[in-house]
């Protein structure tokens, strides 16, 4: 686990993270262009579906699934269903929250994962780390409000962001739950799992609304949108998240989240969505300074 993990563990695992923020970010870019034109559930029916099968293939190819992995079952379809109770409320969120605002809310993920990491592992957050998570939100609120004390004093949360925010609870308690339900599987073998875990949940709660979608007569962004967050925001990502979650803490594997709205402005500039204001740099710079606490390593091997 975490805790026995080498200085090169360690820094694969910032790596992992690192990867993981900035394609999560695309999928809020991508997905606030697409969640209109098609139901939640059936979007995240095919994209997981989709997905398991990728990652099934990719777990074959690397050294195949063992029976062994088929041990306590009930773990994929709990890490499933929570997964994909998340990315349902995102992309129900995203038909009226605005991108950089729905993942400024994504931003609250490290906090409630701490408390969760807490209860679940008996994971104390240290001061710094502590301090660096306070750094981090103060600069992801920087980026949400763009810098407008007015519009945070105001802190008006629109319907969008309030359902999302079900789904953040959902993703924060998924972090600690993983190492927690980890029997040593590989992680393409264990990713496969989750993946046929949530697949399993929305065809149960959302097999309607996929039979009811004209598959035929969809736009071409919604099919852009689903080639991007099967393969790199779901397939990538989970591979990625899994990886690190064994090497990190839970409080630091989340500390990541502080990057996204960041690299949500960097997507919404190359998708041509407009140069956000430069007073927006100050609140970036707020949640760069908060990694760098993170991943300042202390008690010399205590500690991811």
């Amino acid at each position: 686990m975490a805790h026995h993990a080498t200085a090169a563990d360690r820094r694969n695992g910032h790596l992992a993270m690192l990867a993981f923020s900035c394609l999560v970010a695309g999928s809020f870019s991508l997905g606030a262009m697409a969640a209109n034109e098609i139901s939640p559930l059936a979007l995240n029916g095919v994209r997981f579906a989709a997905a398991a099968v990728i990652v099934g293939v990719l777990a074959q190819v690397t050294g195949g699934i063992p029976r062994a992995a088929l041990h306590q079952p009930w773990r994929y379809i709990v890490l499933g269903g929570i997964f994909a109770l998340y990315f349902v409320m995102m992309f129900v969120g995203l038909k009226t929250a605005e991108p950089v605002s729905a993942s400024a809310v994504f931003t609250l993920t490290p906090l409630i994962a701490a408390g969760f990491g807490y209860l679940l592992m008996r994971q104390i957050t240290t001061p710094r780390i502590a301090a660096a998570l306070v750094i981090g939100a103060a600069g992801a609120l920087w980026v949400i409000f763009r810098a407008d004390l007015r519009a945070l004093m105001a802190f008006h949360v629109g319907r969008g962001e309030a359902l999302y925010f079900i789904g953040v609870v959902a993703h924060a308690l998924y972090t600690p739950l993983v190492p927690r339900l980890h029997r040593g599987e590989g992680t393409f073998v264990f990713t496969f799992f989750i993946l046929s875990g949530a697949a399993l949940a929305i065809l149960l709660f959302g097999w309607r609304d996929i039979v009811a979608t004209d598959w035929a007569h969809l736009p071409a962004i919604v099919w852009i949108a689903l080639g991007y967050i099967t393969f790199f925001a779901t397939t990538i990502t989970a591979s990625l998240l899994a990886f690190a979650s064994v090497r990190l803490e839970s409080a630091k594997v989340m500390a990541y989240t502080y990057l996204v709205p960041t690299w949500v402005i960097v997507w919404e500039v190359l998708l041509g969505h407009g140069v956000p204001a430069p007073r927006l740099l100050g609140g970036v710079g707020l949640t760069v300074l908060a990694l760098l606490l993170l991943l300042k390593h202390e008690d010399r091997g205590r500690e991811g």
